[in-house]
């Protein structure tokens, strides 16, 4: 490359010295300078020697677009230039075309790229069997390479055959470790690192298979390694997210950074980078950024109109904000636009009439969907909210229709007998017998064998028909061929009977009077006898008041407040009283107190007391005496102080 400028001085216009300096640049992964000097001698580098150049330094700078036409221009397609068509026609997802296209190669190259070439073809079937739903078909690739095991595994991930997918990537994961182990420079670093996409799709089957704990460990052990494959990093941080839900959002707003690095946009396929910012809009809706949920939305929106999801998304955002109205015109609107998504919109909008508590306009949506309301299951659920909300003829109308449309589409098959059935119950249910006879008669006739349809038939038509009904009993089997062997004393004497019968015997006197209606005497029951006092006289008459409170007591005098603090105080500033003398130490006596004699004073004061009435058993004259002192002593106290 330092040699070209002195070739190109001497001959600016050198065709081969410009085709080196191109490949030069390629080589040292300067593409925009290799597309540049395309461009510049654009007279002397013709379209046909420098094609596969032009279109794979555009390739590289994701103009694959551009490098697609590069090579359509060609006038002769070489080899190298079929290999790079394919992978131009695998970056635009014309998984067909690129299929076709490395048959064609495997048919007519004879090289040391074959392997490769067999990689390539492996991993356009699994993206067919991922994004396309294609049922893949057997290639006859022998998986002797960790790459052909991994594509074989994503294959089968796309058909749902999850066990026998992780059985590959274990595969894979053996044969890479054991390729990689036998290049000394490798470290083990190297091999984490190159096993960081085969453990990413084991994660992912785990997370399909519900074992999210193992999942999500698997991941974040991924995100530690810091893989330097930018695509991978973005497909595990958003299947992180899509575990975390509506918890751990911080974690989840972390993890939505990995997603928006640069260069992720040419590293994943449309459907990957479509469910990345799906999930950006749910995330934006937990986090209550109403604003950027909206915005997310309507840009999905606009790049898919056709496209479910975004409308999911804001009517959920709307609904939120307790704008149920305007969820459900949105939703009505989109139905109208995209037929083909009528049905899920108008579950959607059923589901949130339900919310609201309409079921009855639930209902309505529910039977404006043609293709599913004769279904088992939908005719199930407007039965079920029809009898909640009691209206048994509206029930019995969605039976009918649905019955009909079997009738005239699939007569007597399964489904059709069991909707005449449940209808014949249901009409019998709720006491509609002259409604259930059709029914009847129509599964009787489909087996005449059946005796519980018979006698159901039978009991219908005893209300309406009494003369059919007899008619038709004689169809019921004899009671001779009903009747079955049973031993009915061990019958009676198993352990599970409910009542045993009781050997012979002499009835006594009292299982005679029980046989005669009498009944057993009910036993009168003791009566415990009340604690008394434990001063309790039983010669002393009880106070015939003694249940009423002190206050209602008509020898109530009222409490006995402050007399000495009466006494003290009264009169003039520094004056004595009478009382005072009491309180004067000096005046008592100087000598101890002693004992009472025994005998003297104390047997005195105990005679006069003996014959004196307590004050609780004194009554005053009467009431209103004892009412007049109360109001005086209120008079005295007053609420004032001193």
């Amino acid at each position: 490359l330092s040699l070209l400028p002195q070739v190109l001085q001497i001959n600016k216009d050198d065709v081969t010295a410009l085709h080196c300096k191109v490949v030069c640049l390629i080589q040292n992964g300067s593409f925009k300078e290799a597309l540049g000097v395309i461009h510049t001698h654009t007279k002397v580098l013709t379209s046909d020697s420098i094609t596969f150049e032009k279109a794979y330094c555009e390739y590289r700078l994701n103009r694959i677009e551009s490098a697609l036409k590069t090579i359509q221009c060609a006038s002769q397609q070489t080899d190298k230039l079929k290999e790079l068509y394919g992978q131009v026609l695998y970056r635009l997802e014309r998984f067909d075309d690129c299929l076709a296209v490395y048959r064609d190669l495997i048919r007519n190259s004879q090289d040391d790229y074959e392997e490769e070439r067999k990689t390539n073809l492996s991993a356009v079937v699994a993206a067919q069997s991922t994004w396309e739903k294609v049922e893949p078909e057997d290639l006859g690739l022998q998986e002797g390479s960790y790459e052909l095991c991994y594509n074989s595994a994503c294959a089968l991930i796309g058909q749902g055959r999850l066990t026998e997918a992780m059985k590959n990537l274990q595969k894979a994961e053996d044969l890479c470790r054991q390729s990689l182990s036998e290049d000394t420079d490798v470290t083990e670093e190297d091999i984490e690192a190159e096993l960081a996409i085969i453990h990413g799709q084991m994660a992912y089957i785990m997370q399909l298979q519900g074992r999210t704990e193992d999942a999500l460990q698997l991941y974040n052990q991924i995100i530690k390694l810091k893989p330097t494959d930018v695509g991978l990093l973005a497909v595990i941080a958003n299947n992180i997210i899509t575990i975390n839900k509506d918890q751990n959002v911080f974690d989840s707003k972390k993890k939505v950074k990995l997603t928006n690095a640069e260069g992720v946009e040419h590293k994943l396929s449309k459907k990957q980078l479509q469910a990345i910012e799906f999930n950006k809009a749910l995330l934006a809706m937990y986090t209550n950024q109403a604003d950027q949920c909206r915005k997310l939305s309507a840009s999905l929106q606009s790049q898919n109109p056709e496209h479910l999801l975004p409308v999911l998304v804001q009517a959920a955002q709307l609904c939120r904000e307790k704008q149920h109205a305007k969820a459900i015109e949105l939703l009505q609107d989109f139905s109208e636009q995209s037929p083909a998504n009528a049905a899920q919109i108008k579950l959607t909008m059923a589901q949130l009439k339900i919310a609201q508590g309409s079921v009855t306009k639930a209902c309505i949506i529910l039977r404006s969907i043609e293709e599913l309301k004769h279904k088992p299951g939908m005719v199930s659920a407007l039965v079920t909210m029809y009898s909640h909300e009691e209206d048994i003829d509206s029930a019995i109308e969605v039976f009918t229709q649905a019955i009909q449309w079997y009738q005239e589409n699939q007569p007597k098959s399964p489904v059709h007998l069991s909707l005449i059935r449940e209808a014949a119950n249901f009409k019998l249910k709720y006491g509609r017998k002259k409604e259930a006879i059709s029914d009847l008669e129509e599964l009787w006739k489909q087996n005449p064998k059946d005796t519980h349809t018979l006698a159901q038939l039978i009991s219908a038509y005893s209300l309406v028909d009494p003369e059919k009904a007899k008619s038709l009993s004689r169809h019921l089997p004899s009671s001779d061929s009903m009747s079955l062997k049973v031993d009915v004393d061990a019958l009676e004497n198993s352990p599970g009977a409910t009542y045993v019968r009781k050997k012979g015997g002499k009835l006594t006197g009292e299982s005679q009077q029980k046989e005669q209606g009498q009944g057993d005497v009910k036993k009168k029951k003791k009566k415990k006898k009340g604690k008394l006092p434990k001063n309790y006289d039983p010669k002393v008459t009880p106070d015939p008041e003694r249940w009423l409170p002190m206050r209602e007591r008509s020898y109530y005098r009222g409490r006995k407040k402050g007399k000495k603090k009466d006494q003290i105080g009264k009169g003039t500033q520094g004056a004595t009283t009478a009382g005072t003398s009491e309180l004067d130490a000096s005046k008592t006596a100087s000598s101890p107190p002693t004992s009472p004699r025994p005998g003297s004073t104390t047997a005195l004061s105990s005679a006069a007391t003996s014959n004196m009435i307590p004050p609780r058993h004194q009554k005053p004259a009467g009431a209103a005496a004892t009412k007049k002192k109360q109001q005086q002593k209120k008079k005295k106290g007053g609420k004032g102080g001193w």
